[in-house]
């Protein structure tokens, strides 16, 4: 999978989709997203992002139900697709490989 263009937004926009799973549309993929990193992210960033990531292939979408809880407005849900799976599992095995990689002595000395 060489050739991944996957940013850090992007990828922590991934891994709150993933940790939500069938909840994950736009509001609550943006507040976990708060609670797992304190950052704050604009609904546009968030929307601008998850776009991207679907027009990558990395995500899929789908619109639910109308509720009247919502005055009739329909939400979007988000999920990985097995593309999306496999770059985040090359991600992860890139950056475990890096810290391995890290001699002992970089993080011990004073």
């Amino acid at each position: 999978m060489k050739g991944i263009n996957l940013g850090e937004f992007e990828e922590i926009v991934m891994l709150a989709v993933a940790i939500l799973n069938e909840d994950a549309y736009g509001y609550a993929i943006n507040k976990e997203i708060l609670s797992q990193t304190g950052r704050k992210v604009s609904l546009g960033a968030l929307h601008a992002a998850l776009h991207r990531l679907e027009s990558k292939g990395y995500l899929r979408s789908h619109l639910a139900g109308a509720t009247t809880k919502r005055g009739g407005k329909r939400r979007r849900f988000f999920c990985l697709t097995n593309y999306g799976k496999k770059v985040l599992e090359e991600k992860r095995n890139i950056r475990e490989n890096m810290w391995l990689s890290i001699p002992e002595v970089v993080f011990n000395a004073k």
